[in-house]
């Protein structure tokens, strides 16, 4: 581990670019620290912000995130699969699905059978024409660019653009008994070797400015859906790193994860490890709170 005053003096650069604690605590953990050791060295950065040698400060979020404390975001309701005991399968309208595991927290569950073979080369082969580099969303705005921590290709299909997009955005609504109207519309990723989605929230942070922007269209996100389209030779695992979980891309299958606050005490940090060898097709879906337009 780096000296104090090293990583002090380097959490300072990262705050005079720019980055938010969030991602500065992503970039420890990506690098191998692990959360209490990230968020402890965010608290004594914050504790130490008035010495002269330190004089670029977080906002008040970063005390928040480095205590586990979020009292301004209260819990709201999140889509939740019906699972019952040691229940192995769930039934929707028209397929029957595999409950491969499930944790409590971060609330994940990695559904097997999902969305058939059929299904995943007809998605792959309707996005093929449309892909383009993936951006993600810029927090100070509310729009969206192309970020170095994101290297897939991707697009995004309109809700019930076609048949088959109607259909798997029912299934997920009636499997995690969610409204299709809460959803938004359907991501395809391609990710080729070595490209990856470094550790992240799906959230949208509060602290933002372009946070309000974001939240006109549907609310917060609550949930997410990542659904393999292919099976890598090597590689392209969805991690989370604060408890060490990492699912493997199978064709077909899916992991869920949802998140009651915007706030790192859901341990919902997650990536896309990147591709070793061969490429990863996935198909993402965010649920919001209230109906996405």
């Amino acid at each position: 581990m780096a000296a104090a005053q090293d990583i002090r003096s380097w959490i300072s650069a990262q705050a005079q670019s720019g980055q938010t604690p969030e991602q500065v605590i992503a970039t420890l953990v990506a690098s191998g620290w692990t959360q209490a050791q990230a968020l402890a060295a965010m608290q004594e950065f914050v504790a130490l912000k008035e010495s002269p040698d330190q004089p670029v400060t977080f906002s008040s979020s970063v005390q928040a995130a480095a205590n586990d404390e979020s009292p301004a975001y209260p819990t709201v309701p999140v889509p939740e699969p019906s699972i019952a005991g040691q229940q192995t399968t769930v039934d929707t309208p028209d397929r029957r699905v595999d409950i491969v595991l499930t944790m409590a927290l971060p609330r994940v569950v990695v559904f097997g059978s999902l969305l058939s073979h059929a299904e995943c080369d007809e998605l792959m082969e309707l996005a093929q024409a449309r892909l383009t580099r993936s951006q993600a969303v810029v927090n100070e705005t509310g729009a969206s660019e192309i970020h170095e921590a994101r290297t897939s290709d991707g697009m995004f299909f309109r809700q019930a653009e076609n048949p088959l997009v109607a259909r798997i955005e029912a299934r997920i609504a009636a499997l995690v008994n969610w409204p299709v109207e809460r959803g938004e519309g359907l991501q395809i990723l391609r990710y080729g070797i070595g490209h990856q989605y470094k550790p992240h929230w799906d959230y949208f942070d509060p602290a933002h400015a372009g946070t309000p922007t974001i939240l006109r269209r549907g609310g917060q996100r609550v949930a997410s859906l990542v659904m393999y389209l292919n099976t890598p030779a090597r590689g392209g695992a969805t991690t989370f790193p604060d408890v060490g979980l990492a699912v493997a891309p199978v064709k077909g299958s899916g992991v869920f994860f949802s998140y009651d606050k915007p706030h790192p005490s859901t341990k919902s940090l997650h990536a896309g490890a990147p591709v070793e060898e061969g490429e990863k097709w996935v198909a993402t879906k965010w649920l919001r709170e209230r109906t996405f337009n």
